[in-house]
């Protein structure tokens, strides 16, 4: 496994797994605490795991924590998704920069968001399963949604949106959600 990188969003990166191969399928090791260390992540700081199954067309996101903040590691573990991250840390150098990713059951790639980043992902597939390694416990109060179709952050999605939850079709502009944050 290794660790790339995202220079669009400072402190982001890419973990490449080396799945190994025969006629029964693969074999891939998906989290490697050294090398997640060796980039400065603290291994023992995720304290969650959680898995999220969506259809083909589905959008969830754009989401983030206020207060501290959320970093996780997200992961397609079948199917593939269309990820979104936004740099939204004001003091960040790539601050507003939005980077995306195809991630899929196939590759078995994470990609490691820090604190203060949006996050949203959609389903490529009928099904797609997203896991991700947390480093908080989930705290409702603390939670932010952004609009997936905020003009300001101009993201193509690749499908046509088929659903969306509530909260996330009702879910403020960029400039609105991070008013009271600000």
């Amino acid at each position: 496994m290794k660790a790339i990188p995202v220079p669009e969003i400072e402190g982001a990166y890419l973990f490449e797994p080396t799945p190994h191969g025969d006629r029964r399928g693969f074999f891939s090791r998906t989290f490697d605490r050294d090398v997640v260390a060796s980039v400065g992540i603290d291994p023992d700081g995720f304290v969650q795991d959680s898995l999220s199954r969506s259809r083909k067309g589905v959008v969830r996101g754009m989401h983030l924590r206020g207060g501290a903040g959320e970093a996780k590691l997200v992961r397609c573990s079948h199917g593939a998704v269309f990820d979104v991250v936004v740099d939204l840390r004001p003091d960040s150098p790539t601050f507003r920069n939005v980077k995306t990713f195809e991630l899929s059951g196939e590759t078995q790639v994470s990609v490691y968001i820090p604190a203060g980043c949006a996050h949203g992902f959609q389903s490529l597939t009928d099904p797609s399963d997203v896991a991700y390694r947390i480093d908080r416990a989930h705290d409702p109060s603390e939670d932010i949604t952004i609009s997936y179709k905020d003009p300001e952050l101009d993201i193509s999605w690749p499908l046509s949106v088929t659903m969306v939850s509530d909260r996330d079709e009702r879910a403020p502009s960029l400039g609105e959600a991070l008013k009271p944050t600000r």
